[in-house]
């Protein structure tokens, strides 16, 4: 699994148990250069003298805070596999060191810089002491700032990573007893009219208890995941025989593509709990898929009856919003769940960045 990977494209983010963010990746730097330039414009609006030339006191003050901040990003970006095996308390300590380290370099570069220049004839060498005190008040907040905000984040982070593991240790421990009971049953009545049928439903179901109860990944691919939904609906399929249709629509679908486990199978539980079962005639379940740019959709279309209960009902909200979290934690904000209602019956569809395994 390339978790490097995940992490750089906005995924798997609290896994490691270092607070800081990778400085290294381009977001983030897109991040450092707004986030310098917004202080920049306030720390203009608050200096001496802004009337009488507010762009010209902007840019050299931009220059400035842009300086501090990169070069701030590029440290933190150099000495991060150091930081990172340090505790978090001793990184933050040692980042906010840096930080201040670098400012007074740069303002140091920055005032002889503008003794030389003939651009401030009104500059003394008697004004260094408070350019730089003032530079480093500044930086000493506002890095102070940030990295308290940055340790909240992360504390957040590993807080819905705690959540989310519970809830697939909870999706793992649970898998319903009637459908259980029903799979013993159709498979002791399959013992002795055909054999080789109870033999492969005991075979898909140890498959299916297997990646239930398995807790050695944080990751699937999407074939594995379609393979354990085969396995799940023909268990299914030899309990309720003709009231279950399945039709498979997921041709060009890349079947290396990554996904938290046990994310298709509860969607398909749902669809034969909510829609096939109370169908004395059953019904069609529709498993479609397609690629939208870089992400992968999944669309579970299954029939309705008219009038639903309402415990059901309760049901599946609570399995979807389970998947829902789990993918947005994952992912973040490129993937989710999606659920309606219609003439058509009822659907529901995943989407997450295609992420293979490398």
């Amino acid at each position: 699994m390339n978790t490097q990977r995940l992490r750089e494209q906005g995924g798997i983010e609290g896994v490691e148990n270092y607070f800081l963010p990778n400085f290294c990746n381009v977001r983030m730097v897109f991040a450092v250069v707004v986030i310098a330039e917004l202080l920049a414009f306030i720390i203009t609006l608050l200096s001496p003298g802004v009337i009488d030339d507010p762009w010209g006191n902007l840019g050299l003050i931009s220059m400035l805070v842009q300086w501090i901040a990169l070069a701030s990003a590029a440290l933190l970006c150099v000495t991060r596999s150091l930081l990172s095996r340090m505790s978090n308390s001793a990184a933050a300590l040692a980042s906010y060191l840096l930080v201040l380290l670098v400012t007074v370099v740069v303002s140091e570069m920055a005032f002889w810089l503008m003794i030389e220049s003939t651009l401030f004839p009104a500059l003394t060498s008697d004004d260094h002491p408070v350019f730089l005190l003032r530079n480093l008040t500044i930086s000493t907040v506002v890095a102070a700032v940030i990295l308290r905000h940055l340790y909240i984040q992360f504390q957040w982070r590993q807080r819905l990573q705690s959540e989310a593991r519970a809830r697939i240790q909870a999706l793992q421990a649970r898998i319903r007893p009637h459908f259980l009971f029903n799979s013993m049953n159709t498979i002791a009545s399959l013992t002795r009219s055909d054999p080789g049928a109870a033999e492969t439903a005991i075979e898909d179901l140890s498959d299916l208890f297997r990646a239930s109860l398995s807790v050695t990944s944080e990751q699937a691919t999407l074939g594995d995941e379609l393979d354990l939904a085969r396995r799940y609906l023909g268990i299914e399929k030899l309990r309720l025989g003709e009231r279950l249709v399945v039709d498979w629509q997921l041709d060009d679908l890349p079947m290396d593509a990554q996904l938290p486990p046990l994310v298709l199978q509860p969607l398909l539980e749902n669809a034969i709990y909510h829609g096939i079962e109370p169908l004395p005639q059953g019904g069609t379940i529709r498993v479609s898929g397609d690629r939208v740019g870089d992400l992968v959709e999944i669309t579970v279309t299954n029939p309705v009856p008219e009038a639903a209960a309402g415990s059901r009902q309760q049901g599946n909200r609570i399995a979807q919003e389970n998947i829902h979290q789990r993918l947005a934690i994952a992912f973040g904000a490129r993937a989710g769940l999606q659920s309606e209602a219609g003439p058509g019956g009822y659907r529901v569809s995943i989407r997450f960045p295609q992420v293979a395994v490398v």
